[in-house]
């Protein structure tokens, strides 16, 4: 601004950097929001795996798969918490960097602060002593207009007091008028060594600023950055995980849980003898029993 005590650049300048300072606490508290989610995430799918029945009564190459299959499960829960532990530790970092630029930043803002607040009452100060020296301006230039000639003057004793008075009058005037202007150009060179210091301390603070909010951004992206590769890597474990309950399926065999069950629970590999009839009602007649038929060997 062209107004020499104006601060509208700076203030647009600090607004910026506080706004950077709120998106980085937005997302800190995403990361924190996130870490909740995938904490009570991983939790659950560990309870799930350890509390809930499924296929328990199976048995041999299924069950082991079962067995890897919940296993796995209860892994992708710890890895969700794992996760929300790696999220709450980015989210602490970010906490970190927001607070070290703040600390930072607070020293120049409190220079600044310091200068601008110097450079105004200086430039109140040297205002007020312009005005000053403008204000006599006109008694310097009030020279007495006589109305009679130096010898009637001599000769008239009022005429003659009033000229001391004015004399008096006008040398005390300039003489207020000389200090008056020694002091505007005192101030005015004071104003100007605190103008210079001023806008020094303002370039000085305008590229400090200019590398915090560069620094800012690139640590933004590169958190940001990291945590869509955290994601990316939990889903590369978690298929890693159910690669592992493939493999364990491919194992699965339905013709061996078959023969496990009938290995497990055969009775014996004959069948019953067929049932023979006997004749109770005529006993007079000589039947001869058939004879049963021995037992004969049977396939699974």
């Amino acid at each position: 601004s062209t107004d020499l005590t104006s601060t509208v650049g700076y203030d647009s300048i600090i607004q910026h950097l506080n706004d950077g300072r709120k998106n980085c606490k937005e997302f800190e508290d995403f990361l924190k929001e996130r870490a909740i989610i995938e904490e009570k995430y991983g939790k659950e799918l560990i309870n799930l795996s350890k509390k809930k029945p499924c296929g328990q009564t199976e048995l041999n190459t299924l069950k082991r798969s079962l067995d890897v299959f919940k296993q796995q499960i209860d892994n992708v829960g710890q890895g969700h918490i794992q996760l929300a532990q790696s999220l709450r530790e980015e989210a602490k970092k970010m906490e970190d960097f927001r607070e070290k630029q703040k600390l930072h930043r607070k020293k120049i803002e409190l220079i600044m602060e310091a200068i601008h607040k110097n450079r105004n009452l200086q430039y109140k100060k040297t205002m007020e002593v312009k005005q000053m020296c403008c204000c006599f301006l006109p008694l310097a230039g009030d020279v007495p207009q006589w109305g009679c000639s130096a010898t009637q003057a001599l000769l008239h004793i009022p005429c003659l007091s009033r000229f001391w008075q004015l004399f008096l009058k006008l040398a005390q005037t300039k003489s207020a008028l000389e200090d008056s202007d020694r002091s505007y150009q005192q101030t005015v060179t004071t104003m100007e060594k605190i103008r210079e210091e001023w806008q020094n301390e303002h370039i000085k603070a305008c590229e400090f600023f200019e590398t915090q909010e560069c620094e800012r951004i690139n640590y933004f992206r590169n958190a940001l950055w990291l945590h869509i590769n955290q994601l990316s890597l939990g889903c590369v474990q978690n298929d890693e995980k159910y690669e592992e309950i493939r493999k364990s399926l491919e194992m699965c065999s339905i013709e061996k849980d078959v023969d496990f069950f009938v290995n497990l629970r055969k009775t014996g590999s004959l069948a019953p003898a067929p049932v023979v009839y006997e004749n109770y009602y005529n006993a007079q007649r000589n039947v001869t029993p058939a004879r049963s038929p021995a037992p004969v060997p049977i396939s699974r």
